[in-house]
């Protein structure tokens, strides 16, 4: 289950990035989205920022993904190598780049609400497994990974509940559906990892007490 969860979760991360390539990269004077924030572009704010988050997200999501890979773990040298472009994408590129695109969301105050936490969050727990694995508190940086990966998953379930809201409701038209897929992209992806840590930890003691 877990693997055939592994996998579904690949794929949309497939779909997300080589959808990034084909609609903003070789497509981008026929993108419906880029029509719609004209406004925000002419500020010569907005593509740098756009740019920034879309191609920084589409590297550290593959990078992050691997990361929890045995084989890649086990790999000291690539799990390094990885990590270190996973902290420098988010820290440098991807997360500037969503907090600026956040001031032009025109979604309404909730929305804005919660792109703004959850992109302050993925920031501080990026930041803070970083700090956590300098000071060799592994199991520590594992779980902070797990959050911080959590959120920047949230790009992929944001999408994923659009497409589900289209197929199955009325869209994104309706203001309150998208204060719900913007919550629902990251809060519960928090509340997985935090049971998965949970689990994770019992374990562990469990283990180091000969239980």
């Amino acid at each position: 289950m877990a693997k055939a969860l592994r996998y579904f979760a690949l794929l949309w991360i497939l779909i997300l990035c080589f959808g990034i390539i084909y609609q903003y990269a070789l497509y981008q004077n026929q993108s419906v989205f880029l029509h719609l924030k004209q406004a925000a572009i002419k500020t010569g704010w907005y593509m740098p920022a756009f740019y920034c988050h879309i191609i920084g997200s589409s590297i550290i999501l593959l990078a992050g993904f691997f990361q929890f890979s045995k084989k890649v773990y086990t790999n000291r040298k690539l799990h390094k190598a990885l990590g270190k472009l996973y902290v420098f994408g988010v820290l440098f590129f991807s997360a500037p780049g969503a907090y600026v695109m956040t001031f032009f969301i025109n979604r309404g105050t909730w929305v804005f609400v919660s792109f703004f936490i959850q992109n302050t969050l993925w920031i501080i727990t990026t930041a803070a497994a970083w700090a956590l694995i300098k000071n060799g508190k592994i199991n520590a940086h594992v779980n902070m990974m797990r959050r911080s990966y959590g959120l920047a998953f949230a790009a992929v379930t944001l999408r994923f509940y659009i497409w589900l809201f289209t197929i199955f409701g009325s869209g994104v038209s309706f203001p309150h559906n998208y204060i719900i897929i913007a919550f629902l992209s990251w809060v519960p992806n928090l509340i997985l990892v935090e049971a998965i840590n949970y689990y994770d930890n019992a374990d562990y003691r469990l283990e180091s007490e000969g239980i």
